[in-house]
């Protein structure tokens, strides 16, 4: 219910441009409803046990009532202990009343602590790794297959990345593209084969001695209700202020920090609601240089740029991958074509590779792709 309520007023906007509150609400309506039937339900099964057990109280306090006014009156009791008998049993009963409700609230709680309980002793995903230093940043993919929920995404892959080269990833939607950067950066494990990096299988290895190899920059940006320099000290805790600067200045994103009220004080608002897309992405890219690891994950970093940043934004990546090895999820041609290698994903397989010169000249899927890409390129409207 709070979940769909929260999706309701982040598409405010939306449904106001379309005049769509009719269709919008339907799905906020159906949870409210849900919820509904949940606590009827609840409650439903709560109270017959309920109504028994004050029935049972209420004619408990009444009965020594009774009995204390019968033993009163044939003198076998006193007055004052009568009325002090009676006192007590409804005292002592409208406490048992309130603690016979309390249980109920525990036990609504209880259900939820289990399932709390059981997501805290899940397994860690790398439990039996090791921290392992790497001695190079080759990649492999070895007869990798993955599924999410029995749903297979990769089959059989197979592959290999050289230290410090680019290589390029394309393909369709849907074609396993994402899941390839998330299995090397260990997010998943993977169903059968392996991914190596150093030569080392990822699932020796602890993702944090993993992960401090490498870099992710995605499409979208997530920036903390912090200050800007916070946001960027994120990827090295440990960096100093002229460390940070330095960062900004090589992200491109120094001068319009300082063009801010606070400059690197300035604290934005909740995944960075008060800068521009990119402006976020290039913070995103000088925490990713402050991290200065040797593997760098860009997965769609300028997809949904306008061109004005986007010239800045690939100043930036230029800065952040000197050097790197360097796994680029991209459809525009100029961040592909100077890819050392080029892979073709389809349907979670490996259909092409090779640089963007010998794909070009072969039938198949990427010169399809080249084709559709210069066609929209040079679009207008008629």
């Amino acid at each position: 219910m709070v979940e769909s309520s929260i999706e309701y007023l982040r598409g405010m906007q939306v449904v106001k441009a379309f005049k769509q509150e009719g269709v919008s609400i339907a799905g906020i309506r159906k949870a409210y409803n849900d919820s509904k039937k949940i606590n009827i339900k609840i409650e439903v099964e709560y109270m017959p046990f309920n109504c028994l057990h004050l029935f049972s109280l209420k004619a408990a306090s009444i009965a020594i009532v009774a009995v204390a006014a019968l033993l009163t009156y044939n003198g076998s009791m006193e007055l004052p202990t009568m009325l002090m008998l009676d006192m007590f049993s409804f005292m002592i009963f409208g406490s048992v009343e309130a603690m016979n409700n309390a249980a109920h609230v525990l036990e609504v709680i209880d259900a939820t602590l289990d399932k709390l309980d059981g997501i805290e002793h899940a397994d860690i995903i790398d439990k039996d790794g090791k921290d392992i230093s790497l001695q190079n940043t080759d990649i492999a993919f070895r007869d990798v297959t993955f599924s999410y929920d029995k749903v297979p995404v990769l089959r059989n892959i197979n592959f290999s990345i050289p230290q410090g080269s680019t290589t390029a990833i394309v393909g369709p939607s849907g074609s396993g593209k994402t899941t390839i950067c998330n299995l090397i950066a260990r997010f998943y494990d993977v169903d059968s084969g392996e991914v190596t990096v150093g030569g080392e299988d990822v699932r020796n290895m602890t993702c944090d001695s993993l992960l401090r190899n490498i870099s992710m920059v995605f499409q979208k940006v997530y920036l903390f209700h912090d200050t800007i320099e916070n946001n960027i000290r994120f990827g090295n805790p440990s960096a100093t202020q002229e460390e940070i600067i330095e960062a900004a200045k090589k992200a491109r994103c120094h001068d319009f920090i300082m063009a801010l009220p606070d400059g690197y004080e300035t604290v934005i608002g909740e995944g960075g609601s008060t800068l521009s897309g990119g402006e976020k992405q290039r913070i995103s890219i000088a925490r990713a240089i402050l991290k200065n690891a040797n593997i760098v994950i860009l997965d769609e970093a300028t997809a949904s740029i306008d061109p004005e940043n986007e010239h800045l934004i690939q100043q930036a990546i230029s800065e952040l991958t000197i050097g790197k090895t360097v796994i680029v999820i991209a459809h525009r041609l100029a961040t592909i074509e100077h890819a050392d290698q080029i892979l073709v994903v389809d349907k979670g397989q490996v259909v092409q590779k090779g640089t963007h010169q010998q794909l070009v000249q072969q039938e198949g899927l990427y010169r399809r792709f080249i084709t559709i890409r210069e066609q929209a390129e040079g679009w207008s409207i008629a």
